[in-house]
């Protein structure tokens, strides 16, 4: 996974960030860690936004050049947040390609087993560095695991942190696929084949057809910019090769939606007109 993946880790959290200048009523996710643990230059961006009308102006110009890529990231984490809950039962969760994100701290369910923060060692030294600063003492429970999907095994990394094979495990893998070569997608699902049954994962995938630009879903800037010119979208899959795909591995799909589902949930009831990203899925399946 290249540097530029991971470097959209502190974009992700400063959307997020954002989000928390809206009335709650208006609030796409709660979250009031986000904005803490950013580095310094997204915190500044990040504080110049409580004002209504750069923040309006700022949305506005995100979704006219890349339609649905605002809503996308607080929506995406309401949706594993709620999943999450509900599968309070299992014994840890696996934070694959963690970034920035909060889930550890958002979900108090999870206090109960570990949680394996998973990324790039840049980005879990910063977020380590940052956690430590905005909170002090982390939760025990709370373990970082630096791999690079696809050139180590994640299995062994894991296993050096406490991990095993025999925890029935909630895995998350949000917005971690495109970035991904072939090796890597094969390398990390041989090792969520080996997961317990009944443990449940997440994962969100570009659609095939945009990434290998066959078509746009409305935003062809974002194909010129993340496939032409950074070339860090990397694989794709057809919304009808998904049971199958997950079937090789041993896993059954619960539920495979749109954005626009997570819309009517999530930003319908805010009265915010936000675009649902069409080229992008979201999965959750359970282990056999």
């Amino acid at each position: 996974m290249s540097k530029k993946a991971a470097d959209t880790a502190a974009s992700v959290g400063a959307v997020i960030a954002i989000e928390q200048h809206f009335p709650r009523d208006e609030r796409l996710l709660d979250d009031s860690l986000a904005g803490r643990i950013l580095p310094l230059g997204m915190k500044v961006f990040v504080w110049l936004m409580r004002f209504a009308w750069i923040r309006d102006w700022m949305i506005r110009s995100t979704e006219k050049g890349y339609p649905g890529t605002w809503a996308i990231f607080p929506v995406r984490k309401r949706y594993i947040d709620a999943k999450v809950t509900e599968a309070s039962h299992l014994d840890a969760l696996v934070n694959l390609g963690a970034g920035l994100d909060t889930l550890a701290f958002r979900v108090p369910t999870l206090a109960k087993g570990p949680v394996f923060e998973v990324d790039q060692p840049g980005n879990i030294a910063l977020k380590r560095s940052k956690l430590n600063q905005a909170i002090g003492k982390l939760p025990e429970q709370l373990r970082f695991v630096s791999v690079d999907f696809d050139a180590q095994d994640l299995g062994s990394a894991l296993a050096t942190h406490g991990y095993s094979d025999n925890m029935k495990t909630f895995f998350v893998l949000e917005a971690v696929t495109q970035y991904l070569t072939v090796t890597g997608i094969q390398t990390t699902f041989d090792f969520l084949a080996k997961a317990q049954s009944g443990s449940r994962l997440i994962f969100t995938y570009v659609r095939k057809d945009f990434v290998e630009g066959r078509a746009f879903y409305d935003n062809e800037d974002l194909y010129k910019r993340l496939v032409l010119k950074d070339k860090v979208w990397l694989f794709g899959l057809d919304p009808e090769e998904v049971a199958d795909f997950l079937d090789g591995y041993g896993w059954k799909v619960l539920e495979h939606i749109g954005y626009e589902d997570l819309a009517d949930a999530y930003i319908k009831p805010t009265g915010r007109e936000l675009e649902p990203l069409a080229l992008e899925r979201i999965v959750y399946a359970e282990k056999l």
